[in-house]
């Protein structure tokens, strides 16, 4: 299963020419703005992405986003800009996790609908009427509402009858 972390958005932002290929090197670069003000540190690299560390978030970006200069990464966002974009990706999330919302799968399929959610967990009720019970931290969200990084058969394989679900 993919992981989604909390306050982890992605963005796409291209700016200037493309980055030469980053390597596990580049965690705890520095990322400027086009000013040289200070965006935040690189974090991680994930394939194709960049995950940048700002003061308040943890964002996934794109690598052909930044540009190499002088030993720094240069981004075309300011701190408070970036900060901004995370906080309204953070609120998106959020808003399209709610009971109702469809979910889908790993494949894209949709694989059953958010009976409920709380803090920790959510119970998907399952296009077969069985429900799934799975940590919130596990659910992401899109556009067409919340994913999983499951298919539906692989949850099916943990789901159990509506009615034994509802006397827990």
């Amino acid at each position: 299963m993919r992981p989604f972390l909390s306050k982890l958005a992605t963005f796409s932002i291209v700016i200037a020419a493309p980055l030469a290929p980053l390597a596990a090197q580049s965690v705890g670069m520095q990322v400027v703005d086009p000013k040289g003000a200070a965006v935040g540190t690189v974090s991680g690299v994930m394939g194709d992405d960049v995950v940048i560390k700002t003061d308040r978030h943890e964002v996934r970006l794109p690598k052909s986003s930044f540009t190499l200069d002088q030993g720094k990464l240069l981004f075309g966002m300011t701190q408070a800009e970036l900060n901004a974009a995370g906080d309204k990706s953070v609120a998106d999330a959020a808003a399209a996790l709610v009971a109702g919302a469809t979910v889908k799968g790993s494949d894209g399929e949709s694989v059953g609908t958010i009976d409920s959610i709380d803090a920790e967990f959510a119970t998907i009720k399952l296009t077969s009427g069985k429900q799934v019970r799975v940590p919130r931290t596990g659910l992401g969200a899109s556009a067409e509402g919340a994913v999983i990084g499951m298919t539906a058969a692989q949850l099916e394989a943990q789901a159990q009858p509506a009615d034994a679900a509802a006397s827990q």
